[in-house]
């Protein structure tokens, strides 16, 4: 029998899928639940048991880790009868890896103590390909003694694990990571269109500005979905939305002004505005593209 604990999985998306899976390559028993039987026969053909409820997949983990859209789906999985909290033994470890507000991660930690769990909130960056590679980011809030009960299964998950806080310090710095991404995004979207409308060729020029201080890990992910106009979703417009949203209302209420940050944000709900919101995120080229006279 394993003495590695035993691990509830909630949410089995885009990145919660590959994650899960990376756990179970671990060495780890996972169960799962999400509201799609495909994902759930995703899982079990991987290795690990899907479960019919919340209820059920939490009620023998050592680890319940959770990995949703936003602060309504995490509420409406952590609170109730029917949810993580409520049928969870005492003395679990609860890891949120969802992109919520602060606030709520702090809201969701004091209800677990009442419920003799921990929590940590443990949000990511990498996109799908790092969920599928193992080397997300992941920027972490809570207790130094939980930090490092998880730290051997956030290794499964990522190459750069840090604590950076208390109870929401996690979700602060993926907001922040968020703002830098959008705007990065934005940057090489307009040096794109810049480029192709004065005749260079694009890839070469992409090459070589990758090559120098305007190089960026946002430029060598998203380099062939600029150059193929390929905008299958790894981290929807949608969801990037909803992030810059949280930014910038954690920036008001803490006295920090963001002016680049605003003006993409108002680009990026612009761009879900004109039905792009299932896209990826680096559709934000098509923005720069109608606003530069394009038909897209």
């Amino acid at each position: 029998m394993s003495t590695l604990p035993k691990i509830a999985w909630i949410g089995l998306g885009i990145m919660g899928s590959p994650m899960s899976e990376n756990l179970i390559k671990a060495g780890y028993q996972v169960t799962g639940f999400t509201l799609e039987q495909d994902k759930l026969d995703r899982l079990a053909a991987a290795g690990g048991t899907a479960a019919g409820s919340i209820a059920e997949a939490v009620k023998d983990a050592d680890v319940v880790i959770t990995m949703v859209p936003a602060s309504p789906q995490v509420e409406a999985i952590a609170y109730g009868p029917d949810g993580i909290l409520q049928n969870t033994r005492s003395g679990a470890l609860l890891i949120d890896m969802s992109s919520i507000t602060p606030q709520t991660s702090v809201d969701l930690a004091k209800a677990a103590k009442d419920k003799g769990i921990r929590v940590l909130d443990a949000p990511v960056s990498g996109g799908e390909a790092g969920a599928i590679e193992a080397v997300l980011s992941i920027m972490v809030g809570g207790e130094q003694t939980d930090f490092d009960t998880a730290k051997p299964i956030l290794e499964a998950l990522g190459k750069t694990i840090v604590l950076c806080g208390p109870h929401g310090s996690g979700q602060t710095v993926k907001a922040a990571n968020q703002l830098i991404v959008a705007v990065n995004i934005q940057a090489c979207a307009e040096a794109v269109v810049f480029l192709e409308k004065s005749g260079v060729d694009l890839k070469a020029a992409l090459d070589v500005l990758n090559g120098g201080l305007a190089g960026s890990t946002v430029l060598t992910r998203k380099k062939d979905n600029f150059l193929g106009r390929d905008f299958k979703p790894g981290f929807r417009i949608d969801l990037h939305h909803k992030d810059m949203g949280i930014v910038t209302d954690a920036a008001r209420n803490v006295g920090a002004t963001l002016p680049v940050g605003a003006v993409v944000a108002q680009l990026v709900a612009s761009l879900r505005a004109q039905g792009d919101g299932g896209l990826d995120h680096s559709a934000l080229l098509r923005a720069v593209e109608r606003l530069s006279g394009a038909q897209v």
